[in-house]
C-alpha cells in the first residue's frame, strides 16, 4: 500500500502525511476531539477516519508506533496558514536609518537632519549619526561630542540613546533608538 520514493518522503516530511501516504503497519490513533483511541493496524484506522469523513494525519511519525490523528486536513492547514499570517502581521521588523553629520556642519543643515531623525524615530526605526572627521578634525573629538549631544537633546522626546558616542577608525557612532510607548 505504501511505495513512496525515498527523495519523495523527503519532500512531504515538511508537511503531515495523510491517509495512503502514512507507511507504519500499526499506529496509534487518537480521535477528533482529542481523546486516544488506542494502538490498531493501519488500515483499520484508515477505515474509522473515512467513517467520520475525516483525515488520518500522522502527528509523530517519530514515535513507535507513529501517533495518527483523526481530523479535517483542510480545515488544519487553513488555520496554521492563518496562525502563521497573523504571527507575522504581529511581528515588528526594525531598521536602522544613517545620518551623517560633519563637524562643520550649519545649524540649518543641523536642524534638517534631526528633523530626518525624527521622522525616522517616529516610524519605529533606529538611527545611526555618524559624525565623519576630515584631516585633522580627529583631534577635536570634543567637539563631535558637544555635536552628537545637542543632536540628541533636540531628539529626546522621541528617542533614547542606546549606545554612547564611540570611536569607529575616521568616524564617531551614536545609536538611538525610538522610546518605549506608554
Amino acid at each position: 500500500m505504501c511505495f513512496l520514493i525515498f527523495q519523495e518522503v523527503k519532500t512531504i516530511s515538511k508537511d503531515l502525511r495523510v491517509n495512503e501516504q502514512i507507511c507504519a503497519r500499526e499506529v496509534r490513533v487518537i480521535s477528533p476531539d482529542g481523546n486516544q483511541i488506542g494502538i490498531m493496524p493501519l488500515s483499520k484506522a484508515q477505515d474509522l477516519a473515512y467513517e467520520k469523513g475525516l483525515d488520518l494525519v500522522e502527528v509523530a511519525p517519530q514515535a513507535k508506533p507513529p501517533v495518527c490523528r483523526i481530523m479535517d486536513y483542510g480545515k488544519y492547514k487553513y488555520e496554521q496558514a492563518k496562525k502563521a499570517k497573523e504571527a507575522k502581521k504581529n511581528q515588528n521588523i526594525i531598521n536602522v536609518k544613517e545620518i551623517q553629520l560633519s563637524l562643520k556642519i550649519e545649524d540649518h543643515d543641523l536642524f534638517v537632519k534631526i528633523k530626518r531623525a525624527r521622522k525616522f524615530l517616529e516610524n519605529r526605526d533606529k538611527v545611526k549619526v555618524r559624525v565623519k572627521f576630515r584631516g585633522r578634525e580627529i583631534t577635536h573629538k570634543d567637539l563631535a561630542i558637544e555635536l552628537l549631544d545637542r543632536f540628541v537633546k533636540e531628539l529626546e522626546d522621541v528617542g533614547k540613546v542606546e549606545n554612547q558616542p564611540k570611536m569607529e577608525g575616521r568616524n564617531m557612532i551614536l545609536i538611538l533608538g525610538p522610546k518605549a510607548e506608554k
